[in-house]
Parts: C-alpha cells; sequence; structure tokens
C-alpha cells in the first residue's frame, strides 16, 4: 500500500467533482430536473422545490473514472464499483422517470425491488465465484475471529445489502445529510482496508474525494440534490466494502444512522396502522423528527455526521 493509491485517489475524485459540478448542475437546471417537496414535511422545506437533483452523477463519474485508473493492480474494486454503479443506475432511472419524464411514482416498488435483487445476485455470484471471498464475517473487538452462519449467509448478504442500500436512501433528506455521514463511512472502510490490506482503499478515497467535492454543492443552501442516483449508489458502496472485506457485522455501528433511518420509518407505519392512525413520531424518517422537534436542519446534519463519526472511530478499535 503506498500514498499514491490513498491521496492520489482521494485528489483526483475530488478534483473531478469541484470541476463537474459546475458543468453538470446548470444542465440539470436546463433539463428542469427540479426536487418536489412533500406537503406534509418541515414547512421550511417549501422554498427548496425545484433545486436540481440527480446530482448523483457528480458522484458516480468520479468514482468511475478514479477507480478505473487503479483496477489493474487492486482487482477487488469492481465488485465494489458494480454495485455501486448497478444501484447509481436503478436510482437514476427512477429519478429519470420522475423528474424529467414526470411520472410521480417512478419506478413501481416491485421494479425497483426486482432490480435490486438482480443487482445483488449478480454481486454475489461475482465475489464467491470470480474473487472467492468467502460470506464468512469478520467479528467486531474479536481479533481474527468469524462467524459463519452456512446456509444463511447468501440470503443475509440479500437482506444486509438491500437493508443498507435502502437505509442510506432514507437518510438522504436534508442538505449535506447522507453526503456527510458516508463520507465517514468511506473514510472508516479506507482506515480499515488500509490495516487489513483489504485491497480496496483507492475506491474508498475515490468515495471519500467525490463526496468531499459534492458537499460544496451539497451543504446548506444545497445548490443540487443527490437524488435517489446518488443515494443507491452510496447504499451500494457501503454494503460492497462491508462484504468485500467481510465486515457485514460492522455496519450496526457505523452505519447506525442508516439503521435507526429505517427503523424510525419501520416503527412510524407499523404504529401507525396498529393505533388507527396515530403516530408516534412526528415524522418519519428520523432527521424530520428532529427537524419538528425545533432543531435546525444544519444541527440534525451536524450531530448525525458527529455521532457516526465517533462511532467509526469505535469500530476502527474492533478491527
Amino acid at each position: 500500500m503506498t500514498g499514491s493509491s490513498i491521496i492520489v485517489p482521494i485528489l483526483i475524485s475530488f478534483g473531478l467533482s469541484v470541476v463537474l459540478g459546475p458543468l453538470i448542475i446548470p444542465f440539470l437546471k436546463r433539463l428542469k430536473v427540479g426536487q418536489t417537496v412533500r406537503d406534509d414535511g418541515p414547512r421550511t422545506h417549501l422554498k427548496k422545490s425545484g433545486t436540481p437533483t440527480m446530482g448523483g452523477i457528480l458522484i458516480m463519474a468520479s468514482v468511475t473514472v478514479t477507480s478505473v485508473l487503479y483496477m489493474k493492480d487492486y482487482p477487488r474494486i469492481m465488485p465494489i464499483l458494480f454495485l455501486t454503479l448497478g444501484f447509481g443506475l436503478i436510482g437514476f432511472l427512477d429519478d429519470y422517470i420522475k423528474v424529467v419524464l414526470k411520472r410521480s411514482m417512478g419506478l413501481s416498488p416491485w421494479q425497483k425491488l426486482l432490480l435490486q435483487i438482480v443487482v445483488t445476485g449478480i454481486f454475489a455470484y461475482y465475489l464467491l465465484e470470480v474473487t472467492q471471498i468467502p460470506l464468512t464475517m469478520r467479528i467486531p473487538f474479536v481479533k481474527g475471529y468469524f462467524v459463519n452462519f452456512g446456509w444463511l449467509n447468501l440470503p443475509l448478504l440479500f437482506v444486509v445489502v438491500l437493508g443498507t442500500v435502502n437505509g442510506v436512501n432514507f437518510t438522504d433528506g436534508l442538505d449535506g445529510l447522507a453526503s456527510s455521514v458516508t463520507v465517514m463511512v468511506a473514510t472508516f472502510f479506507t482506515v480499515a482496508a488500509i490495516g487489513t490490506d483489504g485491497g480496496i482503499a483507492p475506491i474508498t478515497c475515490a468515495v471519500t474525494g467525490a463526496l468531499l467535492g459534492f458537499l460544496l454543492f451539497n451543504v446548506h443552501p444545497a445548490t443540487v440534490f443527490m437524488g435517489d442516483t446518488g443515494s443507491l449508489a452510496l447504499g451500494g458502496f457501503v454494503a460492497a466494502c462491508a462484504y468485500t472485506m467481510q465486515m457485514p457485522l460492522f455496519l450496526p455501528v457505523v452505519g447506525f444512522i442508516y439503521v435507526a433511518e429505517v427503523l424510525s420509518v419501520i416503527i412510524q407505519v407499523v404504529y401507525f396502522k396498529l393505533t388507527g392512525g396515530k403516530r408516534i413520531l412526528k415524522m418519519a424518517p428520523l432527521h424530520h423528527h428532529f427537524e419538528l422537534c425545533g432543531w435546525k436542519e444544519t444541527k440534525v446534519v451536524a450531530v448525525f455526521s458527529i455521532v457516526t463519526a465517533m462511532l467509526c472511530l469505535l469500530a476502527v478499535l474492533g478491527i
């Protein structure tokens, strides 16, 4: 592992993201791919209506170009890039149908789920048959020990990948939130890749650089949103890194915010149905609940990012 495979990918991807921003954002504006804001959401979000979405194209392009430069020497980048782009393309298709073709529903839930299962299945096959990485999982805080769930390993992979992807998707609801949280997670996987010689540092560094560049346009007040294009791609990246390094059991720690966002939606829906219309949270996902409790958007982003940073540091001790 050399400095050129750590620092240089960050700089290249960051530079590409910064340069592409002023080119792609005006193009998205001309396409009129503006964000539609929920009427029942926080009133402060109404002014965001019309802000260009599908900015995840910036992230995907920067990561792809940077990763290709290192793929020959780091073949384990391939399955991670595949899952990142695979889910990113599903998100792009969903965004395109919603904001360009003006069909409010986008892909139907079954269409989206089917595509996600297909992409995950190809990833699983490549992981097992080509890279021959076992599905055994490293146990956090117990050095050198792995757990094997036997025949459940494969079903668990689908659950973890789809859950992680949708967790990141739910987290993308405030200016800079998904970007800030995921840049911490990408940094954690970079440290893990270096410490375990995981062979994926260039792509984790590329994602870190791309997100730092994207944040220049995505911090409050955002001039572009990543859309499902970006959030699904990032979810694929996080899940793929975890499995490539046999670290899915670390996801509840470093991805605590993703888990909390998903659980908040599930709990809200279940409670609503069981109580005949009552809500346990002011609004789901969780970040909107805190907003309606009086927190400013920037405070929610800061707190969620700090929590993730601290948990990532804790997880480093568990490698």
